[in-house]
């Protein structure tokens, strides 16, 4: 008898464990739970917002031409019927970021937004363009000047050039939430409430007392609320007349 045939063959069951395994490995998840087809599209923005520079591979990124054909396609399906938008992100691409939150506030479908852990930096335009926003208890919000990383040539015109960028940031802010454009710029240029920089880190019940959000709360309330926007949705379409 040869070595090989003294050795046993693996029963399927391992094989099987050691698929999965692997996949947890390479992939970071396990199996989802199955669930029938739901009529809400989730959509995550999580950890930097990446935009025309790519960013070094150990940074946890969205990439802004992942999620526009997610909006897109979310928009044309009509099986999705509102948009669950969950951020946990620290900021990024200042025009990338802003170029998702026009989207998002343009959709024709109801869409809510829920800051988890924090919604920062550009993260705010994002967070505030939903028809209806959540912000959990302990989350956070960084409000600060727009920044740029990099070579900037001193002249006036770049000076400029950052000016009007954050002005289109600011007013985006004021045209979809309670909050006033003077107060915003107040929390922006404020010193003192973070360390050696200028800004404002408002926590939860804070940023719906600014009128940044409309309401702290969570996963149930969010979905919540959804459903509800997308009853009062289907009430406002015309009824198709049967001929």
């Amino acid at each position: 008898m040869t070595y090989d045939q003294e050795q046993p063959q693996k029963p399927p069951e391992q094989d099987k464990s050691g698929g999965i395994l692997d996949k947890i490995q390479q992939l970071g998840q396990t199996n989802v739970p199955q669930m029938e087809a739901s009529n809400i599209h989730v959509l995550t923005i999580i950890g930097q917002i990446e935009g025309h520079m790519q960013l070094p591979p150990q940074n946890k990124t969205t990439k802004y031409e992942h999620v526009i054909p997610q909006l897109v396609a979310a928009e044309q399906n009509p099986n999705i019927e509102g948009l669950l938008l969950i951020l946990n992100t620290v900021g990024g691409d200042v025009e990338a970021g802003l170029a998702l939150a026009e989207m998002v506030a343009s959709m024709s479908k109801p869409t809510v937004t829920l800051v988890l852990g924090g919604g920062h930096s550009i993260g705010v335009p994002i967070a505030v363009s939903g028809s209806y926003s959540f912000i959990a208890e302990s989350a956070t919000m960084t409000i600060h000047p727009v920044r740029l990383t990099g070579l900037v040539i001193g002249v006036p015109q770049s000076f400029e050039y950052l000016d009007k960028m954050q002005d289109r940031v600011v007013r985006f802010v004021v045209n979809h939430s309670a909050i006033t454009e003077e107060e915003l710029k107040d929390l922006m240029l404020s010193k003192g409430n973070l360390t050696r920089d200028i800004g404002t880190n408002v926590i939860g019940a804070e940023a719906v007392e600014k009128g940044l959000i409309k309401e702290v709360g969570g996963l149930g309330q969010a979905i919540k609320k959804l459903n509800e926007l997308i009853d009062e949705n289907k009430k406002d379409e015309p009824e198709e007349v049967v001929q």
